[in-house]
């Protein structure tokens, strides 16, 4: 009997990672110092942009690009109903009221037209999350935003390095914010990145990450300018980051390659449609997603053949915190239970993706 399991995602750490790590030790500066102002460095050069803000999670990047725009209690900021409810948890640290709207049916990315009707004289910023690095309609909602003198934060947190119209996702508007989480293209175990081109925002960005203080102090007779947090990384963190960007074009090829492998194998089969990724235009796929007829079968299914996948977020307004009517979201509504992570990582091979798409196709040969 074959043991081997097919996974849905499985980080990766290698040589590169170890050695930094022991200088860091060896260095006996575990906090945030010259490697993760490297770390930022190294992240503007490949998103060509001015600025990069190391914080500890994707959850705190939004949060502080909220808060460094004014975000406070009273506003509303929208937000897609198909998202990890992370980035509506961002809102609320700001004390603002996270309003939900549906998505588009055919990227599962923030519906432009539900985003235009749900502004009030309160909406003071919108927060477009590019899912699975598939890029939301960033022409439609940066226009509707300027006509209503809206902020925009995007969360690439699923998109680091996929690009649209040739730039990199995160970088359209003031601030783009990415996850470094263990599921990400790569990692730092927990970690997030805000840039800017903004120098202004920069600081303040800096200054809210630490206590208010606008460059690192001692921890004794600092000045602290505004109200601020400790959300900083640690050398440690960037350690890890940078040796994960050695392995980076070889990831992103794979990644590419494991989409492409899923569209020839499945085209044509009843039961299950993929979501478009255009690698042509630079997108990355951070994982691969399907619409499945019998979700749960199939995935009961491909689990008891040794492999692994994921279902799709519960949309936020289902979760007891933000429950709202289902007939409010008809598209989140209708398409979360049948969608599904189909395995993504970098670590598979191709004979890997033939496998998964042989026993699904095993499965609708059975069950149709």
């Amino acid at each position: 009997m074959n043991n081997h399991v097919i996974k849905w995602w499985s980080p990766q750490i290698g040589p590169e990672e170890k050695k930094l790590i022991i200088k860091v030790l060896e260095d006996n500066y575990p906090n945030e110092g010259k490697l993760a102002l490297l770390f930022e460095q190294k992240v503007c050069e490949l998103l060509d942009c001015k600025h990069a803000v190391t914080v500890t999670s994707g959850t705190a990047a939004i949060f502080l690009a909220l808060k460094a725009l004014g975000i406070r209690h009273g506003d509303e900021v929208i937000v897609p109903d198909l998202t990890f409810i992370a980035t509506a948890n961002a809102v609320e640290m700001c004390g603002a009221k996270p309003v939900l709207v549906d998505v588009d049916p055919k990227t599962m990315t923030i519906s432009t037209d539900a985003f235009s009707s749900a502004i009030t004289e309160k909406t003071k910023a919108v927060i477009p999350v590019h899912v699975s690095g598939r890029a939301a309609d960033m022409d439609a909602i940066t226009k509707i935003a300027k006509e209503n003198d809206i902020h925009v934060v995007e969360d690439a947190a699923e998109a680091f390095l996929s690009k649209h119209k040739g730039r990199c996702l995160g970088t359209f508007v003031k601030m783009g914010c990415f996850s470094f989480s263990a599921n990400k293209t790569i990692t730092t175990g927990q970690g997030g990145i805000i840039v800017t081109n903004d120098g202004k925002l920069n600081v303040h960005l800096r200054e809210l990450k630490d206590q208010g203080r606008p460059a690192r102090g001692t921890g004794g007779d600092d000045l602290h300018n505004v109200i601020g947090y400790n959300f900083k990384f640690t050398d440690l963190q960037a350690a890890v980051g940078l040796g994960q960007l050695t392995y980076l074009e070889s990831r992103i090829e794979r990644m590419k390659r494991t989409y492409q492998l899923y569209v020839e194998f499945l085209s044509g089969l009843t039961g299950i449609s993929l979501f478009d990724f255009n690698i042509g235009g630079g997108e990355v796929p951070q994982w691969i997603d399907a619409l499945v007829e019998r979700r749960n079968d199939l995935d009961k299914y491909l689990r008891n053949n040794n492999i692994d996948c994921r279902r799709y977020w519960y949309p936020l307004h289902t979760q007891i915190p933000y429950r709202l009517p289902d007939e409010n979201f008809p598209n989140s509504t209708k398409l979360s239970p049948k969608a599904l992570w189909l395995p993504s990582a970098f670590t598979l091979s191709d004979s890997d993706i033939e496998t998964v798409c042989n026993r699904i196709n095993d499965f609708f040969s059975k069950n149709n």
